[in-house]
């Protein structure tokens, strides 16, 4: 069950942790590459800044962007701008989301994301949380996927199994954790089962796109190769 208030106190630490990271890098730093191909630090920032202010437009019933194009464009605006532009817009639009997440709401109700995806409201906190997160690790500013949360990194292996769950291109797949915790996805392909074993932090850098999956170990077949989210 979605937790929407445990998941916004979650998601004011995550972004307390950010802020402190961010509030350390200098204009040079900014404009370094980040982990994600194409993209530097300031693109990544650019990013978590639009997308808060984006799920705003979510919870209030609007378009989350108005298209690719515009939110491909903005943050390719943004991303250049001085340090201190950039982490004031990244603190004021993260307390823009909180304020839009207090407001008296139905929490049951659907709303709608991008790309047709809907969703409950009730998850969009932590989705927020998600970007949040992972994107801190993107910046290569020393906080690891070992660094998450253990409650985060598990939710998010279910939220990423889910996403891949019946995927036309990803065979069957059982996939454990050290602890012995279990996720079960794909299953659209033929083959498989697949059983993919490793740490829980290996198995979210598989999933989410962030790991070659080299430190895990597959067996009944090769380590599924997983469509870009």
């Amino acid at each position: 069950m979605n937790d929407h208030v445990h998941d916004l106190a979650a998601l004011r630490e995550a972004t307390d942790r950010l802020l402190s990271a961010t509030g350390k890098l200098d204009d040079v730093a900014l404009a370094e590459p980040s982990r994600l191909p194409g993209w530097t630090r300031g693109h990544v920032v650019a990013h978590l800044s639009r997308n808060a202010d984006a799920l705003v437009n979510v919870l209030r019933g609007r378009p989350m962007y108005a298209d690719s194009e515009t939110r491909d464009r903005d943050i390719e605006r943004d991303a250049p701008r001085p340090r201190a532009e950039q982490l004031a817009d990244l603190a004021a639009s993260a307390d823009r989301f909180q304020d839009a997440a207090a407001a008296p709401a139905d929490w049951s109700r659907t709303v709608a994301l991008r790309n047709g995806v809907t969703d409950s409201a009730s998850r969009v906190p932590f989705r927020r949380r998600i970007e949040v997160e992972l994107h801190h690790v993107d910046l290569d500013v020393g906080y690891e996927l070992e660094d998450l949360p253990d409650e985060f990194t598990a939710r998010e292996i279910d939220f990423l199994a889910e996403r891949f769950a019946g995927h036309p291109d990803v065979v069957a797949t059982v996939a454990t954790d050290d602890t012995g915790r279990s996720w079960t996805t794909g299953g659209g392909a033929a083959g498989g089962p697949v059983t993919v074993r490793g740490t829980a932090s290996g198995l979210l850098g598989w999933l989410s796109g962030r790991r070659d999956g080299s430190a895990l170990t597959a067996e009944g077949g090769p380590l599924p190769a997983l469509p870009p989210l």
